[in-house]
């Protein structure tokens, strides 16, 4: 099982609690005994759907066709998950009644967003890195104020005037950093989806405020897409394609979600992830010739050869010199990004390091 065959299969797995034909076929895959369970633990860790892909199993009783010792680690790590979620969401509905008393209403997103509605059968089924929220441009530094003066600390001073949120904030006791959002688009797609595009279709549950369905799905799709680049690298997210999948489960009626602006990056990513897992049956939206040239082009990637190996560390190494040399150029008209510059190139040991003088650590 090479690794285009297992990732296939986990996307497979993921939505067996609600497609029968997947169930049947991953029943059959797994009976067969030609699943390479290593293979499958280490593609579905390093797109973090591990918790996911036991609890899938165990709902479908599937888990008595396992290895016992794999169904052992299995639980152990997905026990560690939840406990983990249930101290995020503890600290994120902290933070949300300390910003509230301050009249800040954070919008929380992606992941957090996700857990603190509900969106799980079981929350272990989530990894989380950050806790991430949105707030009013008027309110970002203010929000920042709030959560030092309760001692959460920000180790990274370098707020540069187009960040779409502050460098991560983190609390010696706390278990999760937070990540004050501004906007949720990187600079060139701001305009075309931030607070305002989406203030007036905010959702409540429980003194909690959360995207709409179809918004959350939006951004699901573009901060992997748009943000990450994802788009460009034609790079694969099954974590996000999850979400996606568990959201357009959720809509009651045929919904179509769709973008004007940013169409090519939305519909891409929808028959991106339905091909990965499942279309739910109420989601809607425009398939092309383009959007399913994409979604070829990504699987072929996903072959084992050198082409695709060496065409992903070159675009990668592309992305990176091209942000370097964006900050240099920012740094002439920006005294932000003027200052972080100078401050580098005057810090012998940063020299050191980056000249290969110092290991890294």
């Amino acid at each position: 099982m090479n690794y285009k065959e297992a990732l296939l299969f986990i996307g497979k797995c993921l939505t067996i609690t609600h497609d029968k034909h997947n169930y049947e076929l991953v029943e059959e895959k797994i009976k067969s005994g030609l699943v390479d369970w290593d293979t499958i633990v280490k593609v579905s860790t390093a797109h973090y759907v591990f918790p996911a892909l036991y609890c899938n199993l165990k709902r479908a009783d599937f888990l008595h066709y396992l290895p016992s010792d794999l169904v052992e680690y299995m639980q152990h790590i997905t026990d560690l998950n939840r406990e983990r979620n249930e101290h995020i969401i503890a600290e994120a509905k902290e933070v949300n009644q300390l910003l509230l008393s301050n009249n800040i209403t954070p919008v929380f997103l992606k992941g957090t967003g996700n857990l603190l509605e509900g969106l799980y059968i079981d929350i272990a089924e989530r990894m989380v890195g950050d806790i991430d929220f949105l707030v009013e441009k008027k309110h970002f530094e203010t929000t920042f104020k709030i959560l030092k003066k309760q001692g959460y600390i920000n180790k990274k001073p370098e707020v540069f005037d187009d960040d779409r949120h502050f460098p991560r904030v983190t609390h010696p006791k706390k278990i999760a950093a937070l990540e004050i959002h501004r906007e949720m688009l990187r600079k060139n797609k701001t305009n075309l989806f931030n607070y305002e595009t989406i203030k007036n279709s905010l959702l409540k549950t429980n003194n909690i405020t959360i995207l709409s369905i179809k918004n959350q799905i939006k951004l699901t799709i573009f901060s992997k897409l748009v943000n990450d680049n994802n788009y460009f690298l034609k790079s694969i997210n099954l974590r996000g394609a999850y979400d996606v999948f568990l959201l357009g489960n959720k809509l009651k009626v045929q919904t179509e979600i769709s973008d004007n602006k940013l169409s090519k990056e939305l519909n891409t990513g929808l028959d991106l992830y339905s091909k990965l897992l499942s279309k739910p049956k109420n989601l809607q939206y425009t398939s092309d010739k383009k959007s399913q040239q994409y979604v070829s082009d990504c699987l072929q990637n996903l072959s084992p050869n050198r082409y695709n190996k060496i065409k992903k560390v070159l675009l990668k190494h592309y992305l990176k010199t091209l942000t370097r040399l964006q900050i240099l150029f920012k740094a002439l008209f920006n005294k932000s990004y003027f200052k972080f510059v100078f401050s580098k190139i005057t810090d012998f040991n940063w020299l050191k390091k980056k000249l290969g003088f110092t290991p890294n650590s």
